[in-house]
């Protein structure tokens, strides 16, 4: 088996976009936290999945309200969006903009894209759970991706 800190070095290789996955609590305040591994898995249905980290504090509030929205995020405050929401520190959501869209899942106003999402399996992997949803609407705005790349962030330049 390799060694988990040669798994994250050599994955660390692989761009990814960035993401803020953002859901409610029980009490019906906004919860999320930044996600990396998120992937389109079928057109027909329409279906994304998420993998979530189950120690995460958002991890049961996507379990118990069964929704969520994928927040992708573009450079420049896309960054400190995500610095935010990769701790778990304080109000995450304190002087950000976002709004309830179909399912009631908080969408940050400033996302490049977002889709909004209804649990329709969960599949425990590891220390994660891949909670795939299917896509009940999306938007896009324009602007350029943020990027993950060897532990640092960037931008895609076409």
């Amino acid at each position: 088996m390799i060694d988990p800190s040669q798994f994250r070095r050599v994955m660390g290789h692989f761009a990814a976009g960035v993401t803020v996955v953002t859901t409610l609590r029980a009490d019906g305040a906004p919860a999320g936290l930044t996600v990396s591994a998120v992937c389109s898995v079928s057109l027909n249905p329409t279906l994304v999945l998420a993998c979530v980290d189950r120690g995460s504090e958002s991890h049961p509030a996507i379990r118990q309200s069964g929704v969520f929205a994928v927040n992708v995020l573009r450079e420049g405050e896309g960054e400190t969006l995500a610095r935010r929401f990769g701790t778990s520190d304080g109000d995450k959501f304190r002087g950000v903009g976002f709004h309830a869209e179909h399912t009631g899942a908080p969408v940050l106003d400033d996302a490049l894209a977002w889709l909004d999402c209804r649990v329709r399996d969960a599949h425990e992997a590891g220390d994660h759970t891949i909670f795939v949803g299917e896509v009940e609407a999306a938007d896009t705005r324009e602007g350029v991706p943020l990027l993950y790349y060897r532990g640092g962030y960037g931008r895609f330049a076409p």
